[in-house]
């Protein structure tokens, strides 16, 4: 997006930023490790693995990291952190593997081109979808609100006392890779972008909006196991075509679709560890990251208790993972 580019944020404090925890939905167990001392965890070592802060990802790092440990005998240290720092332990050494990442095409030139400090592991299996959405009710009692140039006739429903005159626009965290203040200014929308600051935030908005009939626009995303729960309604802006977001003060597409990806350390990539083939390999559908994000989500277990039931139920696909 440019590429879930989260606009607005410049962290400068590089040496310090790795050790910084970023709030999320549900990403608490800031640097959890099972110590080890058998000759497998001296074989596999320590993997410093990024969590960055929706709990999407955190299902993806939970697994990896169950995995890891309880079939590697690897030590993995998880480090709660924004997409954009995260990068920047590839030079540092601070982190491993990054197990979702979300375009970001100026980064892997940085990192992976110029640097040669990181190389693309390949896909995740998941698809990313980021745009713009309301609750069903809304459309069924406004049908032509997904015609994203009908907004401005509804932008009054959305009037809130941060939006002033303007239609409230709801976003996430700032770091989030989005588009949608240049997209108002550039479809002449009517509407006022408000950063809730966290996932949580948004789903506990849209989860209010259907359940109150509450009039809500905003930013969202799939894989995500909160749609299982209120099936948002995408609107779609423009297509998206190759290039028409390579400006982002002057996007007027909608989001592109994501592949989404793994991200390793040069050095992890190129050392024996057996946590790199399991890096290398994992892969699952957009139904098994939503599964285990909503028992953390959801369902409140912890993401060593989540992961384990999701691999008890599917140790054919992690036997693959680890060949």
């Amino acid at each position: 997006m440019t590429q879930r580019l989260r606009m607005g944020v410049i962290l400068t404090a590089a040496t310090a930023l790795l050790l910084t925890a970023c709030s999320s939905a549900k990403v608490d167990n800031a640097a959890s490790t099972t110590p080890a001392t058998t000759a497998s965890t001296a074989a596999c070592g320590t993997l410093n693995l990024a969590v960055n802060p929706w709990v999407g990802y955190e299902a993806n790092a939970a697994v990896v990291k169950y995995v890891a440990e309880k079939q590697l005998g690897c030590t993995v240290v998880t480090k709660n952190i924004s997409e954009q720092v995260a990068w920047q332990g590839f030079a540092t050494g601070e982190i491993d593997a990054i197990v979702e990442n979300w375009g970001h095409e100026d980064l892997a030139k940085k990192y992976i081109t110029d640097q040669k400090v990181a190389v693309d592991f390949g896909s995740t299996g998941n698809e990313g979808i980021i745009g713009w959405y309301v609750a069903p009710w809304m459309v069924e009692k406004y049908p032509d609100i997904t015609d994203w140039k009908n907004l401005n006739k509804y932008a009054s429903l959305f009037k809130t006392s941060e939006s002033g005159n303007l239609g409230a626009f709801l976003d996430g965290d700032p770091a989030y890779v989005t588009n949608d203040e240049a997209l108002m200014k550039n479809l002449k929308l009517n509407f006022k972008v408000i950063y809730t600051g966290s996932e949580a935030a948004l789903i506990t908005a849209f989860r209010n909006s259907e359940a109150q009939k509450k009039p809500v626009i905003g930013y969202f995303y799939e894989p995500q196991w909160f749609l299982a729960e209120v099936p948002l309604v995408h609107i779609p802006l423009p297509t998206y075509t190759a290039g028409c977001d390579a400006d982002p003060a002057k996007v007027a597409c909608d989001y592109p679709p994501y592949h989404l990806n793994k991200i390793v350390s040069k050095t992890f990539a190129d050392s024996a560890s057996p946590a790199v083939t399991l890096l290398k390999n994992f892969s699952w559908t957009n139904e098994d990251q939503n599964l285990v994000a909503k028992y953390i989500a959801q369902d409140k277990l912890t993401d060593e208790q989540a992961a384990a039931k999701w691999v008890a139920a599917n140790q054919a696909k992690v036997d693959a993972w680890l060949k």
